[in-house]
């Protein structure tokens, strides 16, 4: 008899699950989101719900699906080599580039900062992330012990805080929604819907899912079915907290302006909202939370990583990955956060429609029969397309001048691409090449199904 998951275990992975997403973004973001988007916020969070929690929970989702035991093997599908590049790139952007330090960054700019009177902001930063760091290589150096230190303890304790910090807002409001300011005036949707690429968490999902599903066969959930089950029920508790906070934090941004104006960045709306409902002891609560919220995601970021890179270098223990990588994030959390997040962007613009494409042919892949002619065309496809997009925002971010050839690409792209200036010029080109190489793959499968009849039919 197949064994079933209770609703105490569903719970508890949920939850472990949701603090693992949970990290620094999901605070500042959706703070953000809500003082520039203003009257406009419930569209722009439309966007952001949609690539902040729709796709992980389709990435968690897609995990399960397929069968596969992890994300390389997944991406094989398109090609050995390419699945190789692509889930070392992913892991080492959610890992030591850019998520992990960014957790000790933002734990540090919001949780200490704020405390800092006339200490070098610099040193204190380095003996925070040090510490923090510290933490997490320890946490993380027994990963078998995930789902009880997370899940059980440090998960529960941010989500009472922040519905607490959510719901003192709407006991008392501070003001109402202003106009919405640029981007979010012209299209709050797409805006909010790139907006979530920051969170990381579609990324993410294609890799906690794989921690999700160990958890569950550790349970003695083993058979496919019962694992997909397990996986939708424990990713909807994490997407449901996920879209309630979100939302929670975009109105707390939204009715923020009333008061303060405009503020810099979601830590700040944050932090004076907090010392306005709260006074210091707010401040020190937020503390809390963005610590606990930072602490668990990059816990999950480490024990990711070193386990992933010792399956590929197995001559490297999965202790020692562990212990470079949290070095490797000490170092890069001390750029700041507002460098970790602007060198980002141009990774992030290049991976995602990436991840997406991959997503949604795992589900779509038994229409087609798995036919690598259409894994190849649409990876190819969104490849060309984000790759040019990528470029033009790392040379925005450099503020460098763009070579003519790149200028060229990106006129024909803005001429000839639906909603390539929304951000999302790879979708619709993806979509076509997808019809057209699933329909040649079909009749090509049926084709070769009636020579093996007729060649049988001879035979006998």
């Amino acid at each position: 008899m197949e064994k079933k998951l209770s609703f105490s275990s569903s719970l508890v992975i949920g939850v472990m699950l949701f603090a693992l997403f949970f990290g620094a973004g999901n605070l500042i973001f959706p703070a953000e989101l809500g003082q520039l988007a203003g009257d406009q916020t419930w569209k722009a969070m439309a966007g952001f719900l949609f690539t902040g929690v729709g796709l992980p929970f389709l990435g968690i989702l897609a995990i399960g699906f397929s069968g596969k035991k992890d994300l390389q093997d997944l991406a094989s599908r398109i090609h050995p080599l390419y699945a190789v590049l692509f889930t070392a790139i992913l892991y080492l952007t959610i890992g030591p580039f850019f998520a992990a330090p960014r957790t000790g960054a933002v734990a540090f700019d919001i949780g200490v900062a704020p405390f800092l009177n006339g200490f070098s902001i610099d040193l204190a930063r380095f003996i925070f992330t040090l510490v923090f760091f510290g933490i997490s290589m320890w946490l993380s150096l027994n990963p078998a012990k995930i789902v009880d230190r997370v899940g059980k303890y440090l998960s529960p304790l941010i989500i009472i805080i922040l519905i607490g910090l959510i719901g003192m807002t709407l006991l008392s409001p501070m003001g109402s929604a202003q106009v919405s300011q640029a981007p979010y005036n012209e299209t709050p949707f797409f805006t909010g819907f790139l907006e979530g690429y920051n969170t990381m968490d579609a990324l993410a999902s294609l890799v906690f899912g794989i921690i999700v599903i160990n958890a569950l066969r550790a349970m003695g959930i083993t058979s496919k079915k019962q694992i997909l089950s397990s996986t939708a029920k424990t990713g909807f508790v994490a997407a449901g907290f996920l879209a309630i906070i979100y939302i929670g934090i975009a109105y707390l941004g939204a009715t923020s302006v009333d008061l303060f104006g405009y503020l810099d960045g979601g830590g700040s709306v944050l932090s004076e909202t907090s010392s306005h409902l709260f006074g210091t002891t707010g401040l020190m609560l937020l503390g809390v939370v963005i610590m606990l919220a930072c602490l668990t995601t990059a816990i999950g970021l480490l024990t990711a990583c070193g386990e992933y890179f010792h399956a590929i270098i197995p001559k490297v223990s999965y202790k020692l990955f562990v212990v470079f990588f949290s070095i490797f994030c000490l170092v890069v959390a001390n750029f700041g956060l507002a460098n970790i997040i602007n060198y980002s962007l141009p990774v992030l613009v290049l991976l995602y429609p990436l991840a997406m494409v991959l997503i949604l042919l795992t589900f779509t892949g038994p229409l087609f029969h798995q036919s690598s002619l259409v894994y190849r065309s649409a990876t190819i496809t969104a490849f060309f397309v984000s790759f040019i997009e990528a470029l033009v925002k790392f040379y925005s971010l450099v503020e460098k001048t763009m070579p003519n050839w790149l200028v060229t690409i990106q006129d024909v792209y803005t001429a000839y691409i639906p909603y390539y200036t929304e951000g999302i010029g790879w979708l619709v080109p993806v979509l076509i090449v997808t019809v057209v190489t699933a329909i040649v793959a079909i009749v090509t499968n049926k084709r070769m199904q009636a020579i093996q009849v007729v060649s049988t039919h001879e035979k006998s």
